[in-house]
C-alpha cells in the first residue's frame, strides 16, 4: 500500500504541520510535478485544512510549469525540468502566484522510465520558498517503484514543511 495514501500515515505527518502553520498564522501552497498532487491531497484530507492550506499547483508538464507558475521556459531548456533551478523557481513562483507564506515544490523522475544520463529514476528535487524571500532546495535519491518514489517524495516534502514551520 502507498504509505502516503494511508489515512493514519498521512495524518501523522499533516496534523503536526497543520498545528505549526496555524500557530504562525501561515498558509501553505504546493507546486507538484512527479507527486501529481499527493502533497495537496494529504493536506486537504485533514478536516480544517482550509485554515492553513492555500492552494496546490499540479504542474506535471513543462508547459504547465511555464503557464501556471511562470517558470521561465529558458530555465527548463537549460537545466531540465528535474533540476535544482527549476525546483527553486517552482517554489518561488508558487508563493508569488498565491497568498501562501510557505510553498513546497517537487520535481523528479518517478519511473519506471524517464531516466537520462545523470538523472536516474528516483531523482527528486525538493524546494521551498517563503514569502520573505528565504528558500532552499535539496536533492533526494529515492528507491523503490513509482508509487514508492512518489510517496517518499511527498512525505519528505511534508516533513520539510513542518521543520520550516517550527523554525
Amino acid at each position: 500500500m502507498n504509505p502516503l495514501l494511508d489515512v493514519a500515515a498521512a495524518e501523522a505527518l499533516v496534523l503536526p504541520l497543520a498545528a505549526a502553520l496555524r500557530a504562525r498564522g501561515w498558509r501553505l501552497a504546493t507546486a507538484e510535478s512527479c507527486t501529481g498532487g499527493l502533497i495537496a491531497a494529504a493536506c486537504t484530507a485533514v478536516a480544517g485544512s482550509s485554515h492553513w492550506f492555500e492552494r496546490g499547483f499540479v504542474t506535471y508538464s513543462n508547459d504547465a510549469k511555464v503557464e501556471l507558475l511562470g517558470v521561465p521556459a529558458a530555465l527548463i531548456a537549460a537545466h531540465g525540468a528535474v533540476s535544482e533551478p527549476v525546483a527553486r523557481a517552482m517554489a518561488a513562483r508558487a508563493v508569488t502566484h498565491s497568498r501562501a507564506d510557505l510553498a513546497l515544490a517537487v520535481t523528479g523522475i518517478a519511473g519506471p522510465g524517464g531516466a537520462t544520463p545523470g538523472k536516474p529514476v528516483g531523482l527528486v528535487w525538493l524546494a521551498w520558498a517563503r514569502r520573505d524571500g528565504a528558500g532552499d532546495a535539496r536533492r533526494l535519491q529515492l528507491g523503490g517503484d513509482r508509487a514508492a518514489v512518489r510517496a517518499q517524495a511527498a512525505a519528505e516534502a511534508l516533513r520539510q514543511a513542518l521543520a520550516l514551520a517550527l523554525t
